[in-house]
């Protein structure tokens, strides 16, 4: 999603999503044009004689919304940290939290396998909210009596931090509540099998969220609806990957470099072109000797080369910025950095730096189709030859 990053806490990039600039002036004015009756709600659930005559006059409703608007989303951050914290403490990086109109994101870089650590960092940002909802009540009981706008503010906030505890942990998976039920799964299942439980859950309670916010007319349930099923298929599929890829090492499903076919720097854009045409790839290595010292793709020609064929080499457009991975590696590790690198092919080099072979997504997709053919029909997954 397009964002802007507006600083980092404990070194975590913090991220506003564009759609939050959009939905923050809606909520706000939803809060706003709602004082009165929520005020009353305010009264109803802890007893007190907030006044909302004084509240509801003037420009001071539309304040109280935007005070409570980024009160919320305040609340959404600490959520997500709370989350990330517990992750750092397993030694899981987080790459950015986002703050967007259906709330907050964290991504992190990888997932543990271990369940009582997803158990622990899916059920932070619950625990989080809760004790923010208790310390919001706190300050709410302290000022009795005094600064009405600003009890009304620390009261709704009070309440939305536990309905969003509440909600968070409705078996909504990819949700919080979905990410626990899958870790208490995981302790006599299988990850994979655990997802795809945790992963219907969450699509049948979707569809129910869906269903219920059409017939009331609810697009926000819509919305929630629609990415709880579009993520939850999303993290299956990964999951389903990565199982695939387990226990297979880096050399079992590359391309070794004697199969390959490489070009030398000096290689004319012409002919590299002819190759592609004959050849059938849009990539290749580039080899001086026996020295890898780039690669150089179709994108490449497109975009540095097309103004100067007729005299421009392969060595004027190949890409020097490699990235690599070790034979001896595990193939889930060169699947991670294809997706966070997002890219077509990866080369694999021994020590010294030598090109020892290649993986592309096309070998991924074959080693994935074999291996899920293999599973349907033996206990165990194969060994990948070449």
């Amino acid at each position: 999603m397009a964002s802007l990053r507006l600083g980092s806490l404990f070194g975590i990039p913090i991220r506003l999503g564009i759609s939050f600039l959009l939905i923050l002036p809606l909520l706000a004015y939803l809060i706003g044009s709602q004082v009165g009756l929520t005020v009353d709600l305010i009264n109803g659930i802890f007893g007190t004689p907030l006044d909302p005559e004084p509240l509801t006059a003037g420009l001071l409703p539309w304040l109280l919304g935007v005070g409570a608007a980024l009160g919320l989303f305040a609340s959404v951050l600490l959520h997500e940290l709370g989350h990330s914290l517990v992750a750092r403490r397993y030694g899981l990086e987080t790459e950015s939290i986002t703050l967007w109109f259906l709330g907050g994101l964290a991504q992190f870089a990888e997932l543990p396998d271990d369940w009582r650590q997803e158990f622990a960092i899916a059920i932070a940002g619950p625990v989080v909210s809760v004790a923010l909802g208790i310390l919001f009540y706190g300050s709410f009981e302290l000022l009795a009596g005094r600064f009405p706008a600003v009890r009304f503010v620390i009261g709704y906030l009070a309440v939305l931090n536990v309905v969003l505890a509440a909600f968070n942990m409705l078996p909504g998976f990819p949700m919080d509540g979905g990410r626990v039920l899958r870790a208490v799964l995981s302790r006599n299942r299988s990850r994979l099998q655990a997802t795809r439980i945790a992963a219907a859950v969450g699509k049948g309670f979707a569809f129910l969220l869906g269903i219920t916010g059409v017939f009331t007319f609810n697009l926000f349930w819509i919305f929630i609806a629609f990415f709880i099923y579009i993520a939850a298929t999303s993290e299956t599929r990964q999951v389903v990957m990565q199982a695939a890829f387990e226990r297979l090492t880096v050399r079992e499903i590359m391309t070794p470099a004697a199969e390959l076919d490489t070009v030398a720097p000096e290689t004319s854009i012409d002919t590299l072109l002819d190759r592609m045409v004959r050849e059938r790839h849009t990539g290749y290595p580039v080899v001086d000797g026996n020295d890898l010292v780039g690669i150089v793709t179709l994108e490449d020609v497109q975009e540095r080369a097309s103004d100067r064929r007729d005299d421009a080499i392969v060595n004027d457009i190949m890409s020097t910025d490699l990235v690599t991975v070790r034979p001896g590696g595990e193939a889930t590790n060169a699947l991670t950095t294809l997706q966070q690198e997002d890219i077509g092919r990866l080369l694999v080099t021994e020590g010294d730096g030598s090109l020892a072979g290649l993986i592309s997504r096309t070998d991924l997709m074959t080693v994935l189709e074999i291996t899920q053919i293999s599973q349907s029909t033996a206990a165990t997954p194969p060994t990948i030859e070449r």
